[in-house]
C-alpha cells in the first residue's frame, strides 16, 4: 500500500526535476588518464555542457 501512496505524491509535485545530473570523460593533463566530470545542470542547459 506504500507504493502507491508514493506514487500518486510524486504526480504532482515536478518543480524538482528542472535540473539533470550529467557526467562527462575529460582527459586529464596530468597523467593522460580519464577522469569523469559529473555536475547538476538545469535541463535547458544539457547541450550547452555537452558541447564545452
Amino acid at each position: 500500500m506504500a507504493k502507491k501512496a508514493v506514487a500518486t505524491l510524486q504526480t504532482g509535485n515536478t518543480s524538482g526535476r528542472t535540473y539533470s545530473k550529467v557526467i562527462r570523460m575529460v582527459k586529464s593533463p596530468k597523467t593522460g588518464a580519464y577522469i569523469f566530470d559529473e555536475q547538476m545542470v538545469p535541463n535547458d542547459d544539457v547541450k550547452k555542457f555537452f558541447q564545452n
